[in-house]
């Protein structure tokens, strides 16, 4: 894992759904590396999956969720909302 003191690289991402934009801090040769080729999650395993998505296809984890929802549990009883 890269320590915090060696992710001094500022990376802004934003949002094209929402315009929200954040700031990610990573190691500057990771970023390099990521964007030669390898998979983010093994350039960057320190960030969060939503940091890795909201870098990949500029979309945030907020705006992910609403686009693609999860599956609805099912219903255990007659009735049930």
């Amino acid at each position: 894992m890269v320590a915090m003191a060696e992710r001094q690289f500022r990376v802004y991402a934003t949002c094209n759904k929402c315009s929200e934009t954040e700031c990610l801090l990573v190691d500057r040769q990771d970023f390099i590396d990521w964007r030669e080729g390898k998979c983010i999650q093994d350039a960057m395993p320190y960030l969060s999956v939503d940091e890795r998505e909201l870098m990949i296809s500029r979309i945030c984890g907020d705006c992910f969720d609403k686009i693609f929802p999860g599956p609805t549990p099912p219903k255990m009883f007659e009735g049930d909302e």
